[in-house]
Formats: structure tokens, sequence, C-alpha cells
């Protein structure tokens, strides 16, 4: 059946037992996928329509998953993330007025700066470091979810973990003049 198959066709295609399996799953998981996702792309609206895609491929797979679905939708989640560098538009248009922050919480700049520079490490390191460090995936589940070897997942979150060490936003200024 083709992708631009209706959903009442689709539907009828995928037994009622798995139907409310899958929307049990949506209901149960969508968050926590969807946390990967911000963290993968840096823009929560992003976020939602990754998160929506991986979700519809899921559902045209649903009646071929066995076993526990999340690690199959989470990797949905970050092979479709990783493919998204070929299009044309990656981003927002930047525009001339910043929005006012909402608060200067020390915790949030923190948070903020961990996340940038997240953000500023390449695709395949970060989808490495959320998946180990904020998912808490095992290097052979992350390898898995990836696609690659174990040793692949170590030595990119090694060459990950230095580049955040070494990170401007997050070095702290009174630890470099210690003796």
């Amino acid at each position: 059946m083709s992708v631009e198959a209706r959903p009442a066709e689709v539907a009828k295609t995928v037994p009622a037992d798995r139907r409310t399996d899958f929307e049990e799953f949506v209901a149960a998981r969508s968050d926590r996928l969807l946390g990967t996702a911000v963290l993968l792309t840096r823009d929560r609206h992003l976020a939602e329509d990754l998160l929506q895609t991986a979700l519809t491929k899921a559902w045209f797979a649903w009646g071929r998953v066995d076993g526990e679905p999340e690690p199959y939708v989470r990797r949905i989640v970050v092979t479709t993330y990783l493919s998204w560098w070929r299009r044309r538009w990656n981003g927002e248009t930047p525009t001339a007025v910043l929005p006012e922050p909402a608060t200067d919480d020390g915790q949030l700049e923190t948070t903020q700066d961990l996340r940038d520079a997240i953000a500023r490490l390449p695709k395949r390191q970060r989808a490495v470091i959320v998946l180990r460090y904020f998912e808490d995936l095992t290097e052979a589940e992350t390898a898995r979810t990836l696609g690659c070897s174990v040793g692949t997942v170590k030595s990119q979150a090694s060459k990950a973990l230095a580049k955040l060490r070494i990170d401007d936003a997050l070095v702290d200024p009174d630890e470099g003049e210690r003796s």
C-alpha cells in the first residue's frame, strides 16, 4: 500500500488490537520521545515535526513491530533526524529583534549554555551524546539505535565530550586561573 493511502484505508489494514496498542504507545511515550527530538533538533517545533514524521513511519510498520516498540521508534526518530541534513532548508530565518529572555535565573542560563554547546557538535556526535547521557542508553543500545558499532559510539562520545570540555560557554573562567 502506498504512503499516500488514506488514513481510513490504512487503519483497515491494521488489526484493531494493534491500533489500540499504537494509540496507547503514543499516549505513554510521546513526551519522552519528544524530549529526545528537542535535544536533537534544538527547536521544539522542529522536534514536533520530527516526532510526527517518526510516528507516521512507525504506524505504517506497526504490524511488523515485535517486542518493545520504543527502541524501534527511537531509532526512526534518530535516523530521520540524521537524514534531514539532506534538506536544503535547515533552520529558521534570523530576525533583527530577539525575543526577551524568560528569566535570568542562573540555572536556566547554565542549561541553555549546555544545550548551545551540544548544538555546536556535529550531528552524529550530538546524537550519541543525547542517546547516551540524556536518554541513558548503554553503548550497545546506542549503537543499535544509530546502526553503527559500539566502537563508533565510544569514539564519537569521546570526541564529543572532548569538544564539550573546551567549549567556551562551559569552561569556568575561575578554573583556568588555578595553579
